[in-house]
């Protein structure tokens, strides 16, 4: 239910009005209504800095009005054609495209962008990443949108200090696509987690924004500042450049109502529930006033996903419903998805059942490619929880394991890239290690030679004064024995920190393959615990990450209370842990696995927002497989503990499972269970053991 990045991205994405400062033109609507017809751009804009600031403008207005906007700036663009300015026409060619992506113009657009390829490669490239960004591809138009900005030419320095920004503003530099390439670059960073460098690309964002003095313009940027500055824990900042946002745009109803949906996800962070109801109803009624319909529509998705998280179905429902038509008239299929799915979960909470399962067949047939797949995946644990509060298993059932094969699908198909990101990150802390260590290397070979030199000496002494000299020669020894020893512990040291986990302490992975790398290199003996804190991410959502971190430090810490000393605990990642246990015989792996359910969920665990119930799903398995003893590698062995915690998940978490005997006489047969698992479970081609944990409070 919680979706507060897409959400206010949506928002973010477009650009919707903003206040016009002084005289932009005629061909400007009023804040409060639809654009009206363009006068001759010409009568428009008096001069060259005037259209600029009017074509500015324009793109402000095209989140809710891309088609009048658009045909407003069709003449300017012509305008500057006819006059030979080609970098006016450029730059008013890239508000024009701006428009056109806000509406379903994306074909011309690119159009527009093969045009301006050739003298304009910095607009060409601004153009396809506002494309990107639109076809939901943040990662595409965030390299785009970089490498637009550095193409142009003049450029803005927004990369710089302030002033050097305000010289080159004031000198003519582009500052239309530089602020729409800093706005592009922001959205970007956020939509894939760099909140960090997101606020630094705000920051100067709202330096450009101040020195093109458009105050709705200046609001939308500083709003945006607010929440990434919120969302990173900078509250106070974040604090000051919301109410700044405010004032800024108290001319602008739309804006207005867009920072109001920025004020309701920053109360949201402060868990102000009452203050994100307020700012969220204030945002529709100020959209409303306005007549700006897909501000409204977004507004609504937000308090669609207020209502459900407060348990208020109908309310939820028709905030919903009074948002589908806006959304449906715009084509925004990405938010009619959100849309549609909290309509299906807040008809399954008033067990209008029928109606629920319409709306889900509605949901499917739309383009699976809108949704990410991470997102796929939490709408339905969302839908698998609602069916279960309502009673309907068979439904509740059927969308945990579409859940579970949606995290396999992901699981494999990422599989890979997970690899090579692990790889690039070892590699880059081997590197460092080993750079470490070529400094004590170095440090050691000139203390070696220092020494040498010493010996020579002592040696010559020797042969002159060997009685005299036989203390000093011992002394010596001594202090290059301590040397050697000293550096060997220091490299020990920098090897062993290379492969801890540093919130918990813990092996992490880098070790464990190590660990595998040496003493199972081929055939893997022994059995594997995987272990999952159940619902860590409402931990997250509901109580904060402090919260969060100290759940899983208290979970590691417990775990490794449960297990034998010689056996090996791993953060294998987030809220994953693995277990590898060496030289149990099967039938204690079973108690070990009850053992760690009942030391996690036996007792709460204290967090700064006060104490919480945490429990665990485990699968576990002895290797090689009973009864054949099929050998296996031990990534394949990491796998099948997985797929059983996935199991333990699916029948309703709190549990361990585990393999008790697999009926494969060789590796096909065992691929064949692998790929089709529930299948073999069903037929009893594989035998499982379930131990349930403590009753929960």
């Amino acid at each position: 239910m919680k979706r507060l990045l897409p959400l206010l991205l949506a928002l973010a994405a477009g650009t919707a009005s903003a206040a016009p400062g002084p005289a932009p033109g005629p061909a400007l609507a009023p804040a409060t209504g639809p654009l009206a017809a363009p006068a001759p751009a010409g009568a428009a804009a008096s001069s060259r800095a005037e259209l600029r600031r009017e074509a500015l403008v324009l793109t402000l207005l095209a989140y809710d009005h891309p088609v009048e906007a658009a045909r407003s700036l069709r003449p300017m663009v012509q305008l500057a054609q006819s006059t030979g300015d080609a970098p006016l026409q450029a730059e008013l060619t890239l508000a024009l495209a701006a428009a056109l992506t806000s509406g379903q113009g994306a074909a011309e657009a690119e159009t527009l962008a093969r045009q301006l390829d050739q003298d304009f490669p910095g607009h060409a490239q601004l153009i396809r990443a506002m494309v990107a960004e639109r076809q939901d591809h943040p990662q595409a138009a965030s390299e785009l949108a970089r490498k637009g900005l550095e193409l142009l030419h003049p450029p803005c320095l927004w990369d710089r200090q302030e002033a050097a920004l305000r010289e080159s503003v004031e000198a003519g530099c582009d500052a239309t696509a530089t602020w729409l390439g800093l706005r592009l670059l922001a959205l970007s960073q956020e939509a894939t987690g760099a909140g960090a460098s997101a606020i630094t690309v705000l920051e100067r964002h709202v330096a450009l924004a101040r020195q093109l003095k458009l105050p709705g313009l200046l609001a939308l940027s500083l709003g945006r500042l607010a929440v990434a500055e919120h969302q990173q824990d900078q509250v106070e900042a974040g604090r000051q450049h919301l109410a700044q946002a405010l004032q800024a745009a108290q001319a602008d109803m739309p804006t207005l109502a867009r920072i109001k949906v920025y004020e309701g996800g920053i109360a949201v962070a402060r868990k102000d529930r009452s203050g994100q109801l307020r700012a969220l109803e204030e945002a529709v009624s100020l959209a409303h006033s306005a007549g700006a319909r897909r501000v409204e529509a977004v507004v609504r998705s937000n308090l669609s996903d207020f209502y459900l998280s407060a348990k208020q179905p109908e309310r939820a429902l028709a905030a919903a419903r009074l948002a589908l038509p806006a959304l449906e008239e715009f084509q925004d299929r990405r938010m009619e998805r959100i849309v549609r799915h909290n309509m299906s979960l807040a008809l399954i909470q008033l067990r209008q059942f029928d109606a629920a399962r319409q709306e889900r067949r509605r949901l499917d047939a739309m383009r699976p490619e809108l949704v990410g797949a991470a997102e796929r995946s939490h709408e339905l644990e969302e839908l698998a929880d609602a069916w279960a509060e309502s009673g309907q298993w068979a439904e509740a059932l059927k969308a945990l394991l579409a859940e579970r094969e949606q995290s396999r699908q992901v699981q494999e198909a990422s599989r890979k890239a997970q690899l090579d990101e692990l790889r690039l990150r070892y590699d880059s802390d081997r590197k460092s290690a080993e750079l470490t260590l070529l400094q004590r290397d170095g440090e050691l070979k000139a203390r070696q030679v220092s020494n040498s030199v010493l010996a020579q000496r002592v040696g010559m002494a020797l042969a002159l004064l060997t009685a005299l000299l036989l203390p000093l020669l011992v002394v010596m020894l001594k202090k290059v024995r301590l040397a050697n020893r000293q550096l060997k512990a220091n490299e020990a040291l920098l090897r062993a920190q290379s492969e801890r986990d540093p919130l918990t302490n813990l092996a992490n992975r880098r070790h464990f393959m190590a660990v595998m790398e040496q003493h199972a290199a081929n055939t893997f003996n022994g059995a594997l615990l995987m272990v999952d804190i159940d619902h860590f991410k409402h931990v997250n959502d509901e109580h904060g990450h402090s919260a969060g971190d100290a759940v899983i430090c208290e979970v590691s810490r417990r775990i490794t209370q449960a297990v034998r000393e010689e056996d090996l605990v791993v953060r294998w990642g987030g809220e994953e842990f693995l277990v590898f246990i060496p030289g149990v015989p099967p039938a204690q792996l079973q108690q070990m696995a009850e053992r760690i359910l009942f030391a996690v969920g036996g007792e709460t665990v204290q967090t700064p927002d006060g104490p919480l119930h945490v429990t665990v799903s485990v699968g576990f398995a002895h290797f090689p497989l009973p009864p054949t003893g099929l050998s296996l590698h031990w990534e394949q062995a990491v796998n099948w503990a997985d797929m059983v915690l996935y199991t333990a998940k699916a029948q309703g978490r709190n549990r361990a499972i585990g393999i008790a005997t697999i009926d494969a006489h060789d590796t096909e047969a065992l691929t064949q269970i692998q790929a089709d698992f529930d299948a073999a479970c069903i037929s009893s081609r594989v035998q499982l053991l379930q131990v349930l944990g403590p009753t929960t409070p």
